[in-house]
Formats: structure tokens, sequence, C-alpha cells
């Protein structure tokens, strides 16, 4: 297998692994926030943020995927002289955001159904329910943070 084989393995992984993880997420938050906003259609803002919050995840993924796709040279046509080590450098650097993005974005989703449900029964705890589920968010961050160091120092 060739460098730029691994190289955009990781690259897939990172988008795909991380994208599940925030479409699962906001698929749960989604079908919570329609259950409130049938009782309350006013509280659709509210729940609306906490449903689009596991969104992140897939982003961070897909940022991670480009960064591979442009350092190693893949998009720039001369990834087929990629190194085997150099790819699964690239692989590995990969994996935090895939792996953190896909549990991360689970749940997330999970805490954002939980803090939906807070607003369908106390619409002024929204605040809370909001920092709730960012906390979930800190651990996508590092996650993203590592691998995008670790792509920058290969």
């Amino acid at each position: 297998m060739s460098g730029m084989a691994i190289a955009l393995i990781g690259a897939a992984l990172a988008a795909a692994m991380a994208g599940c993880g925030s479409a699962i997420g906001v698929g749960i938050a989604g079908q919570a926030a329609a259950g409130v906003t049938t009782e309350d259609p006013s509280k659709f803002g509210k729940v609306l943020i906490l449903q689009l919050l596991p969104g992140t995840q897939g982003i961070y993924g897909l940022i991670i995927a480009f960064m591979v796709l442009l350092t190693s040279g893949i998009m720039g046509g001369t990834g087929a002289e990629l190194e085997v080590g150099k790819g699964w450098a690239y692989a590995m650097a990969s994996l935090p955001m895939a792996i953190v993005g896909l549990v991360s974005g689970l749940y997330q989703g999970k805490c954002a159904v939980a803090a939906i449900n807070m607003v369908g029964k106390k619409p002024e705890e929204s605040g809370k329910g909001l920092l709730l589920t960012v906390m979930v968010e800190t651990y996508a961050l590092l996650a993203l943070l590592v691998s995008f160091l670790a792509i920058i120092f290969i």
C-alpha cells in the first residue's frame, strides 16, 4: 500500500467517523427538539441551538481531512511521492479526531436531548442546559488540537 493510500484512509476516517458522530448526535437531539416544539412552538429557537451543537464534530473532522489532503500533497498532486512512513504518520494523526469526534458527537447528542427536555419543562434554565452540552465539546476541541498539531509537525 502506498503512502498516499494510507494518508487517504486517515483523512477519510477523520471525516467519516466524526461526521457519523455528528449525524447521530444531531439526529437524536432533533427528535427531542421536535417533541418540545410540538408542545410549545415558542421554544424552537432555544432547542435549535442545543440540537446544532453535536454538529461541530463533523466540521472538525472535515478540517482535519482537508489538512491531511493539503499537507500530504494529495490535493496538490504530489501525494503519489508520499513515503509509506509519512502516510502512516498522517493516518495516526487523524485518529484522535476520528475517534473522539465519533464518541463525543454521540454523547453530546445525548446531553443535548437532556438539555432540550429541560428547556421543555423550564425554559428559563436553557443557559444551564447549553453549558452542560458545551462541556462535551471541550473534548472534541482537544482532539482537534492534537490532530492539528500532529499534522503540522509531520
